[in-house]
């Protein structure tokens, strides 16, 4: 899993049809304090999240084990929606 920050949507109006009703979402990665790090991915939206909010992205054959992208072509799916972390006792982002 990875943390990242929700930066915008992806619409696509042709997609495999398994894929109907699926949200996409664009996901920059976030360090431990909470910096972007550059990196992002596309995934689906399994848990209804919105722009700006920190996210647990999955990927790869973990991306298909939730109940919105079971059996579907995806390789990452937000799959929780970050309230807080703490590193060493040291809350890092609290929502």
């Amino acid at each position: 899993m990875n943390l990242g920050k929700v930066i915008g949507t992806v619409v696509s109006t042709r997609k495999e049809p398994s894929m109907d009703g699926l949200k996409l979402m664009l996901v920059r990665y976030v360090d431990s304090e909470g910096k972007e790090t550059g990196g992002h991915v596309v995934a689906a939206d399994a848990v209804g999240a919105g722009p700006d909010e920190l996210v647990l992205v999955a990927s790869g054959s973990s991306a298909r084990q939730t109940a919105a992208t079971d059996k579907k072509p995806v390789d990452a799916v937000i799959m929780a929606i970050v309230d807080s972390w703490d590193i060493d006792g040291t809350v890092k982002y609290k929502k």
